[in-house]
């Protein structure tokens, strides 16, 4: 008790002493000059803040400084009185510019037109500003040799069997692994190497039977069967051997629906068939025995062995008249262009999915759901895998439209000290085989939009530009992430309207486009034969890659991307059509 009085007791003194000490002016002196010195430090540090924020171009702070703030943050209180923390340090860093900025964009210059140089094969190497050991890999870019080779490999059975060696594995995985096929049988402990090929399909076929047309990956394995018969010297081997349509009114569109019309006929008939002359091939860019070829762009319909018999046959008077052989000019243009499809897999177009939309509602059924079922794998067939010279042009297409934004992104990957410092790593088996298989970079997301117009407002209702962007509006309020868009069109003014849309990014090929209303046949002669084919080829592997698609149904050219979309892997990404012509 006594204790505890004598504690109160030096309390109040305490007390007391203290109260009359901050009485005194020194003490108050002291006490304004503390707040005074915190009040500055706030305002200074806001004032750095802020001019931080409004400079674009200005001087990173330094680690000591964002330190300070990452400290101070976590005590940060928002308006409504709620913490806010690490939120104020993150948007510094976010708004302030690199110091290094300009270093990277000239990096990233001089990476893009050492890329230029090794694509253009014909340039002297020694003219490179950097050495060839010092050039990363192009993400955008194929090595087409290698890509050539392997798809052969996948092209052509092996010595006894009769088909390819199709595999669950991909690409360069899966020829590694077959030429050690010995050493695999070990290390699986005498388990078959067959068991592999249960549910193997076509290697040209991307995605599962839901994400294409339906039994697309049992057609395609039994179109290549059918074009490739074992022996094709067998007197029961009959062939129909066919020009593409050559008439100055078939575009590229109707020669490849033509041609599916054809097949169409083989396989009825139980015909090979094999194609001849091509006119769009027919130019110098398509060299030696690849001159006026459809395998010029792409692997050929049947083998060279099959070929070389029909055009053998083609020679003998007896082969015409028994039927061994037959060409174009034994069927109508009826028979052609709208004989019977193939039934030899039931009706599978009888349950397509409805992915189609038209003014907003999905397109369910037609009259036409067979030929657009069937037309959809002839062309897939036919283009399953791009020769070298199409994949060459693809590079080239990739490199003009994408080159500068990879090189941006590979720039940053690399040492600080590139191009003089070049880290020199062999690469792993994951690079070499298992990522190989992966296809060229492009900027994901990204819309296709085949804008057709010209003389084609003698065939189908011309729909204006403006539609076709408010389609991908609408596509962008579902994907907000949209923001690309590959831009295919014969017309100038469509070119000079996307200048129009500032929050899209447009990209398309580098060509003449039509100033006015000429015909398309007029148009193509203009630019010349290679151009006026490599170009469309271009944008219609494009338009089957990208992500979305607008177009019109009332285009043949559009009828035969959405083919390969169905057939590509990309069925439920679905089509926007902005207008509803023909067949339909």
């Amino acid at each position: 008790m006594e204790q505890t009085t004598q504690k109160s007791s030096l309390e109040r003194v305490v007390s007391q002493r203290a109260l009359q000490m901050g009485s005194s002016f020194p003490c108050q002196i002291c006490v304004m000059g503390f707040f005074c010195g915190v009040c500055i430090t706030y305002f200074f540090l806001a004032a750095l803040i802020s001019f931080g924020a409004m400079e674009s171009k200005g001087v990173a702070f330094s680690t000591l400084s964002i330190g300070i703030l990452s400290q101070n943050s976590t005590s940060d209180i928002g308006i409504n009185g709620d913490p806010i923390p690490l939120v104020r340090e993150t948007a510094w860093r976010m708004n302030s510019p690199r110091v290094n900025e300009q270093q990277d964009d000239d990096k990233a210059s001089l990476l893009y037109s050492a890329w230029s140089v090794v694509l253009n094969e014909s340039i002297d190497k020694d003219g490179m500003l950097l050495s060839r050991s010092s050039i990363p890999e192009a993400p955008h870019l194929e090595n087409c040799q290698l890509v050539t080779q392997i798809n052969k490999f996948w092209d052509n059975p092996r010595e006894n069997e009769t088909v390819p060696s199709w595999t669950t594995w991909k690409g360069s995985l899966g020829m590694e692994l077959l030429h050690q096929k010995s050493t695999l049988d070990k290390e699986l402990q005498g388990v078959p190497h067959t068991a592999n090929t249960e549910g193997a399909y076509p290697p040209w076929i991307e995605g599962s039977d839901g994400d294409n047309f339906p039994l697309t990956r049992k057609v395609q394995h039994d179109l290549w069967v059918h074009q490739h018969p074992t022996n094709c010297s067998d007197p029961k081997v009959r062939f129909l051997v066919a020009d593409w349509e050559k008439l100055p009114g078939f575009g590229i569109g109707a020669q490849f629906a033509g041609m599916c019309g054809l097949l169409a006929i083989a396989i009825n008939e139980q015909r090979v068939l094999v194609t001849n002359y091509f006119n769009r091939a027919d130019h110098d860019g398509c060299e030696g025995a690849q001159r006026s070829r459809w395998s010029c762009y792409f692997f050929p319909e049947t083998s060279i062995e099959c070929q070389d018999r029909a055009f053998e046959l083609m020679k003998r008077r007896e082969a015409w008249e028994h039927g061994t052989v037959t060409a174009k000019d034994n069927y109508t243009s009826k028979e052609i262009w709208a004989g019977r499809i193939p039934r030899v897999w039931g009706e599978p177009w009888s349950y397509l999915q409805p992915t189609t939309e038209i003014n907003g509602s999905l397109l369910r059924i037609h009259r036409k759901m067979d030929r657009r079922w069937w037309r959809a794998q002839a062309v897939r067939y036919l283009m399953r895998f791009q020769s070298k010279y199409t994949c060459d042009l693809m590079n080239t297409a990739r490199h003009s439209a994408f080159g500068l934004q990879a090189a941006k992104m590979v720039v940053q990957s690399l040492p600080p000290e590139w191009p003089k410092v070049v880290e020199d790593m062999p690469k792993s088996d994951i690079e070499r085989v298992v990522w190989s298989n992966h296809k060229p970079w492009i900027p994901r997301p990204i819309l296709s939009m085949h804008v057709r117009m010209g003389d084609k407002a003698c065939e189908m209702k011309v729909i204006e530009f403006e539609e076709y962007m408010h389609l991908a509006d609408r596509i962008r309020k579902r994907f907000p992430n949209l923001n690309s868009i590959w831009l295919s069109t014969e017309m100038q003014e469509v070119v000079d309207k996307s200048t129009s849309y500032p929050n899209w990014k447009f990209y398309y090929t580098n060509v003449s486009r039509q100033v006015g209303n000429i015909t398309m046949a007029t148009y193509e002669a203009s630019l010349g034969r290679e151009i006026s084919t490599n170009y469309p080829l271009v944008n219609f592997l494009m338009a089957s890659e990208a992500d979305y698609f607008i177009g019109a149904l009332g285009s043949t050219w559009c009828f035969l991307i959405d083919g390969m979309r169905n057939t590509g892997g990309k069925v439920m990404a679905g089509y926007l059509s902005v207008n509803k012509d023909r067949f339909w």
